[in-house]
């Protein structure tokens, strides 16, 4: 017997932290398309992906369950693909820009890595974590959720952080927001604000139409 409970401890420590450990509650498509709809989100974001975003969200179980951040990489990074959303109240708090790894394309996001020194944005679920001042000034640490997207997050220095070039003036004399080594920056005037809200517990997920992301990732389904 002794032997038999050593042995789910040992079970427990290995696998305890581990992203297959989920919250049993999922939630229906009902009750994903209601929140969508009273967030009245539609004429911002895509359903699928918010769908995609509240499937893995309730199998998490942050220590934030009334924030989600999601960022759509399939849109260009002209184009406004940060999102806040309380999901308590069932509003968008927050909408705004985002850039994307300097090798993960121009205008769109194309190519993506989990590997340290590529430069390029990671996919998937996170979670914020702490903050501290960097030369970007307040930064927000990323822990990544899923092992074979973005686990290396933390090592990469995947932060959140405010950028000047993450401005409409910058896309109206360049045609693109400037990019980052992979982290998804925002714009100064509200990043301080982002990044206190989201901070110590909230999901972030990113997607984008990537088969190899889509057609793996086993918080999605």
């Amino acid at each position: 017997m002794k032997k038999i409970v050593l042995l789910l401890l040992l079970l427990m420590l290995l696998f305890g932290c581990s992203t297959m450990m989920y919250n049993k509650t999922l939630m229906s498509v009902e009750e994903i398309r209601n929140i969508y709809s009273e967030a009245e989100l539609e004429a911002v974001l895509d359903f699928e992906v918010f769908k995609m975003a509240m499937t893995g969200f309730s199998k998490i179980s942050p220590e934030k369950d009334d924030l989600l951040v999601i960022i759509d990489f399939a849109l260009p990074s002209t184009d406004q693909r940060f999102y806040v959303i309380d999901l308590k109240n069932k509003t968008l708090l927050h909408y705004t820009y985002t850039s994307h790894g300097v090798n993960t394309g121009e205008n769109m996001a194309v190519n993506f890595s989990n590997i340290e020194g590529s430069r390029q944005s990671s996919l998937g679920f996170f979670k914020t974590a702490e903050t501290y001042e960097g030369k970007h000034g307040l930064s927000l640490r990323l822990d990544g959720l899923e092992r074979r997207f973005n686990k290396r997050a933390r090592k990469r220095y995947i932060v959140i952080h405010s950028a000047d070039y993450v401005t409409e003036e910058f896309i109206e004399e360049n045609g693109r927001l400037g990019r980052s080594w992979g982290c998804p920056a925002l714009p100064p005037h509200i990043a301080h604000d982002i990044i206190e809200l989201i901070k110590e517990g909230a999901v972030l997920f990113a997607y984008a139409e990537d088969e190899d992301y889509l057609s793996k990732s086993k918080l999605i389904k």
